[in-house]
């Protein structure tokens, strides 16, 4: 009996330390790759051809031609306006607000990629300053260094039912949690550099224009998320670790937990849009619950 048990706990320690093993030789610089945009996430051709290189390619085409139905729009309503059937704003504005808001739209690939240069440019730079006092780059992949300082090497090759052994088991899916929230990001900015041009377009409409503050607040919001996680990162580095030390073992674990929950911190700061995975599995549960 004691011999099948032996058996049984060494096939899943190898198994959990071959997963243990690829997370830590993967997953970490993946994350660098993801959490931290820039202006590469829009060189992509088919992305640049998806979104339109001038006015009359790809979503370009359409947002000019919604911008010509409302320009049409106005005009029959200024023509109704004549016979006092309706008010009209003034024609000379609102050919003005369009003409900029027509530029901006078309230049919408360009105002996006500006403004993700300048979130990157503050996360850097709150990096830099982590980098400069520590002297150690702030990154995900050096977190790998951290784990293996406060986890002592049984825990990684014999044991994973240990304290060790669970800590390790822990951060390995915290990782994996992670990876997710910020594959789902990266997927969402791009999805929202797409809508630009439309969120832009909404402006020319009073009753359309909280559609433009809507987007720019969950575009910002998915771009704020690396500022947050630069500074936890800044504090993860900074704290002292000892293997023998439960407390630093549970504030590395305390701040792989944060970071899963930096955008929920930033929803209630800005507001934005939700990319924590219990809460989309959540909903979809409820989407094909039978009732």
């Amino acid at each position: 009996m004691n011999t099948t048990s032996n058996t049984i706990l060494s096939t899943l320690n190898e198994l959990f330390n071959s997963l243990f093993s690829s997370i830590d030789t993967s997953i970490y610089s993946a994350l660098d790759e993801i959490a931290f945009i820039n202006s590469d996430i829009l060189n992509s051709t088919y992305f640049q051809k998806i979104l339109g290189t001038s006015s009359n390619t790809g979503i370009l085409i359409i947002a000019n031609a919604l911008l010509i139905g409302f320009i049409l729009f106005f005009a029959t309503r200024h023509l109704l306006s004549s016979f006092a059937i309706i008010d009209s704003q003034n024609p000379y504005q609102f050919i003005l607000k369009l003409i900029i808001i027509g530029i901006c739209m078309n230049c919408s690939f360009f105002i996006c990629e500006q403004i993700i240069n300048l979130i990157s440019l503050f996360s850097n730079a709150i990096r830099d300053v982590g980098k400069e006092f520590m002297n150690v780059d702030i990154c995900f992949s050096n977190l790998i260094k951290i784990s293996d300082s406060i986890i002592s090497s049984e825990a990684n090759t014999s044991n994973v039912f240990s304290i060790d052994g669970i800590i390790k088991t822990v951060v390995s899916i915290g990782f994996l949690n992670l990876i997710f929230v910020y594959s789902i990001r990266y997927i969402l900015v791009k999805v929202f550099i797409l809508l630009s041009p439309f969120a832009i377009l909404t402006l020319s409409m009073r009753s359309t224009s909280g559609l433009f503050k809507s987007w720019l607040k969950c575009f910002i919001s998915l771009l704020f998320i690396e500022l947050f996680a630069s500074i936890i990162l800044i504090v993860m580095f900074s704290l002292e670790y000892s293997s023998g030390n439960l407390v630093s073992k549970l504030l590395f674990i305390g701040a792989i937990f944060a970071l899963m929950k930096v955008n929920n911190y930033v929803k209630d700061f800005i507001g934005g849009v939700s990319i924590d995975t219990y809460n989309l599995m959540y909903g979809f549960r409820n989407m094909y619950k039978i009732k």
